[in-house]
């Protein structure tokens, strides 16, 4: 059997892992500006995480949802506190995809309505609810429909408030800062707009914090630098470092029934064992707080690099623009021993290290970057 060819790979394997460096068979080092699509938060191969997940495999590693499981309780209580939403209630799954499935569902659960306003290059998952509210239609099959979903321009506030106007609206949905798209930030302003124009409203505000939560850009979620709160929040990618853990964040005012949300691996030991490391380690070595620093060190550092069009995003979430497609730059960057990550635009390169990044390795990462754009010049 041979595995269904769907994803263009570069030709590395790498078999180990650093904090900000992976090594290949080869023996090869490569700076890791990547963590696997945001996926590593507090680094490859961290000791306390590796102990952790290791003392949970020596005791249970899985059990279903149907008895006690008290490492849930032990993670939702940390998420909580570290987070700020000590007062939400949280539900546990496997993947980004999952937990926006489950917060659309959990919307229309609540006020009994249908429609989803959602955003232009928005992207929410690949399974079929989450299809429907992401702006691609290459990834949709003609079983995926989607006529019960209207994307409007992000920060177009008015848009928006006509869409809620014609009614029958549950949810809108939008990410902390569109991640795929090529890091599109949402204005501040828009968001408490939007914030307020949804309870207005009655209509459930989804905030997708996949890729831009667990403390990436400074703040422990994106959204949290426009001081709102809201009704639901999915998280993924960084939760696990690595391990397939994510989560939905919901307000108290939402009850739940037995059966209205369900899933098998969801919530299981060694998830929670990985959960609980990664906000250990968040909270011991103060990663929010880092990524916020070294963000802006970063940034600092990007503004005197020529050649640059724009520089994107906040904290340890850039996107770089340039005037030209991005495919031949990080190529060079990987013969450089550099893993960047790229966008649905072309002309734009993601930049997500580990948080645990310091700045020499923002240094290391510059000059490496120097050097191939002036081979991209020539």
């Amino acid at each position: 059997m041979n595995l269904f060819d769907v994803y263009p790979i570069y030709n590395i394997e790498p078999v180990k892992g650093e904090n900000c460096y992976i090594i290949d068979k080869e023996g090869n080092k490569y700076l890791d500006f990547y963590g696997g699509n945001a996926v590593i938060s507090i680094g490859h191969n961290h000791p306390y995480y590796i102990n952790k997940i290791t003392d949970q495999l020596q005791k249970i590693s899985f059990y279903s949802n149907s008895v006690i499981i008290s490492l849930q309780t032990e993670l939702a209580t940390k998420l909580g506190r570290i987070s700020g939403y000590e007062n939400y209630n949280l539900f546990l799954c496997n993947s980004g995809a999952e937990a926006n499935e489950n917060a659309l569902k959990l919307a229309s659960f609540h006020n009994g309505k249908h429609k989803v306003v959602s955003f232009k290059n928005a992207f929410h998952g690949r399974t079929d609810g989450t299809l429907a509210v992401t702006d691609n239609m290459i990834i949709s099959a003609p079983i995926n429909t989607r006529e019960h979903v209207t994307f409007v321009s992000l920060n177009d506030i008015t848009a928006v408030e006509d869409e809620i106007k014609k009614g029958d609206v549950t949810a809108v949905i939008i990410e902390g800062i569109q991640g795929l798209a090529g890091i599109n930030c949402p204005d501040n302003n828009f968001l408490t707009e939007l914030h307020s124009l949804c309870k207005k409203s009655g209509v459930v505000l989804i905030l997708d914090e996949v890729q831009s939560g667990y403390g990436r850009t400074g703040k422990f979620f994106a959204h949290q630098y426009a001081g709102i709160e809201p009704d639901l929040i999915t998280t993924a990618k960084g939760m696990g470092n690595g391990f397939p853990i994510a989560g939905v964040l919901i307000n108290p005012e939402f009850k739940a029934q037995y059966g209205m949300l369900g899933t098998t691996f969801g919530g299981n030991h060694l998830a929670c064992a990985a959960g609980i490391a990664v906000l250990d380690v968040f909270e011991n070595e103060s990663l929010v707080g880092n990524a916020y620093k070294i963000g802006n060190y970063f940034h600092e550092c990007l503004a005197n690099v020529e050649g640059i069009n724009l520089i994107k995003g906040k904290g340890l979430m850039i996107g770089l623009e340039f005037t030209y497609p991005t495919g031949k730059l990080r190529n060079l960057l990987i013969e450089e021993k550099v893993f960047t990550g790229s966008s649905n635009n072309k002309n734009v390169l993601r930049i997500l290290p580990p948080l645990t990044v310091n700045k020499s390795e923002v240094d290391l990462f510059i000059s490496k970057l120097q050097k191939c754009l002036k081979k991209v010049e020539k």
